[in-house]
């Protein structure tokens, strides 16, 4: 089997213009394709890894077998260039075209990815009902005031969750908002935060996960500032208190607030995640298949963590390709803790993209049993956007 021909969407959509899944459709001279997704779908960069993707198909992908994946990854790597230097879009390239080969490989095989990682070693998978800042609706809404959070737990809790994560930290008291909250807080602005967190626990009861979501947007300092209220709020965990530029960042906050602490999603390599596994300043790794190497990667990834006993929460903010892959992974893997369902995968401007419809039922779902990763494009829709298509290799 060879790779004859590579397709890359930059998607867009009309109703959200600040979300670009980028796709990435792998063809075979013996009639099987596979897709993935690149990790990028958010802010900034989603046009970048779609060329980056072209380039590395134009130099490495055409006529190559699509079943040897380690080869294949390694050569993204090392003949890149820019591979052994890491960033969000080489490795989000790599990622999408390396779930596009596993998706192949299972339909090749006839089998789901999961049973190509090992197995299904978790049935139905408990979901969280990931963002409420945005409210938990059909539409898009910044959340301010402490009751507006309070009703849309209660619309997620109706939708079957028992489990919620909120970024209450975003926006200031007249809904602006802030990204560099590493200044101390004022009295004013710690009731704020406590207001809307305490305003979700009301809502839950004692039986119901909160977790609390920074983004990365705090300082060492702020983050040990706000754990008291993560602790008093008993927060399931703290996820991205700090950023990764410096991972001893991590290790101050994991030692001085009683919550385990959770990231990841911007490391893209077991290399990234050496030192916050080897400090043991990270509970809960939260890789994205779509920026962490595809499953080639990943997978490895969470072995690695699992040496740690650290759990496994990938990362899904994207397309539902990048839904149906993080499915798979953790259907696999022994150190699963819990699966994150976006708002965003909620909406029509992101469910229309493909043909299956991956939602839970209930707070719970499954991945599909067909074979590869069981999702493909949507035609209809997809061809509307920028696409571009490589057949041939260059140089």
């Amino acid at each position: 089997m060879k790779i004859t021909k590579v397709e890359i969407f930059d998607i867009e959509c009309p109703k959200r213009p600040v979300w670009n899944p980028v796709f990435v459709r792998i063809y075979t001279d013996e009639g099987i394709h596979g897709t993935g997704e690149a990790g990028l779908a958010y802010d900034l960069g989603h046009s970048a890894a779609a060329h980056m993707i072209k380039e590395i198909a134009e130099a490495m992908l055409i006529g190559f077998d699509p079943f040897i994946t380690e080869a294949l990854w390694a050569k993204m790597l090392r003949e890149s260039f820019w591979g052994l230097g890491g960033g969000p879009v080489i490795y989000a390239a790599m990622s999408a075209i390396d779930t596009a080969l596993w998706d192949i490989r299972g339909k090749a095989l006839n089998q789901p990815v999961y049973n190509l990682l090992g197995g299904k070693t978790n049935g139905k998978l408990r979901c969280y009902a990931s963002q409420l800042q945005f409210d938990w609706d059909d539409e898009i809404t910044k959340l301010n005031a402490p009751a507006d959070y309070a009703r849309a737990t209660e619309k997620a809790m109706q939708d079957g969750y028992d489990a919620v994560k909120v970024d209450p930290i975003v926006y200031d008291k007249d809904g602006v908002t802030h990204y560099d909250r590493t200044r101390l807080f004022t009295r004013q602005e710690m009731n704020l935060f406590r207001a809307r967190l305490k305003a979700m626990r009301d809502v839950m009861g004692d039986d119901g996960d909160i977790i609390f979501e920074c983004h990365s947007l705090l300082g060492a300092t702020t983050a040990v500032q706000l754990g008291d209220i993560v602790e008093e709020m008993d927060c399931l965990y703290y996820e991205e208190p700090v950023n990764y530029l410096n991972a001893r960042l991590h290790d101050k906050v994991a030692r001085k607030v009683n919550v385990p602490i959770a990231g990841g999603e911007r490391l893209y390599n077991r290399w990234d995640i050496r030192p916050y596994l080897e400090e043991q300043s990270i509970d809960v790794l939260q890789p994205d298949v779509g920026l962490c190497g595809g499953f080639t990667e990943t997978k490895k990834v969470c072995d690695y963590a699992d040496i740690y006993d650290v759990r496994i929460q990938a990362h899904v903010c994207g397309g539902p390709v990048a839904t149906a892959a993080s499915l798979h992974l953790e259907t696999a893997i022994p150190n699963f803790l819990i699966h994150e369902h976006h708002t965003y995968a909620t909406k029509d401007w992101n469910r229309e993209l493909c043909i299956q419809d991956p939602q839970p039922v209930n707070g719970y779902i499954e991945a599909p049993d067909t074979p590869g990763i069981g999702i493909e494009l949507n035609d209809e829709v997809v061809y509307r956007s920028p696409h571009m298509t490589v057949t041939e290799l260059k140089g």
